[in-house]
């Protein structure tokens, strides 16, 4: 079917588990404020609070995008994935992600974290049919990214690639 994602290679790495998952992107978004909070302290003091928070808001983007797009095209991981000993690799070739798929990762990212109470609260209303409700994606659909990248484990991915080059050699 046209637009659909693959499915993983037999033998891709796993995803890295939920809770490091949610620990990196909680570092990325402490990493990132505080910096930004520290970029502007200079000019807050003598602002008022929605100022500042105007004054808060480039800053933010730009590190999140540098973070989440230029340094992850790097290294294949941002600051926070790095921590917690996480890769990011495009599937189903468990290679190195191109920088448009990170830049929708990206975009993606930032209208999906500001909605995740709404969408909490909403599998908890007996209305929306829970946690297996419509508007739930299947474990698995599109590898649980909306661009074809995955989240590994930085120690399963190394042992992936060795055993991919003993199967070549």
């Amino acid at each position: 079917m046209p637009g659909r994602a693959e499915r993983p290679a037999p033998g891709t790495p796993p995803r890295a588990g939920e809770t490091r998952r949610y620990l990196a992107v909680g570092l990325d978004c402490y990493l990132c404020l505080v910096t930004a909070g520290l970029l502007v302290r200079p000019y807050a003091e003598s602002a008022a609070v929605p100022e500042v928070a105007g004054l808060l808001i480039g800053p933010v983007l730009v590190l999140s995008f540098l973070n989440h797009v230029v340094l992850t095209a790097v290294v294949g991981a941002g600051a926070g994935k790095l921590i917690m000993g996480i890769r990011v690799v495009s599937l189903p070739d468990v290679g190195r992600p191109g920088p448009w798929q990170l830049v929708r990762r990206w975009l993606y990212g930032l209208c999906w974290l500001p909605l995740q109470p709404w969408y909490g609260l909403r599998a908890r209303l007996p209305a929306s049919g829970g946690a297996d409700g419509p508007g739930r994606r299947a474990e698995g659909a599109a590898y649980g990214d909306p661009v074809g990248l995955r989240q590994v484990l930085r120690t399963d991915l190394a042992a992936h690639r060795r055993a991919a080059a003993g199967r070549a050699g």
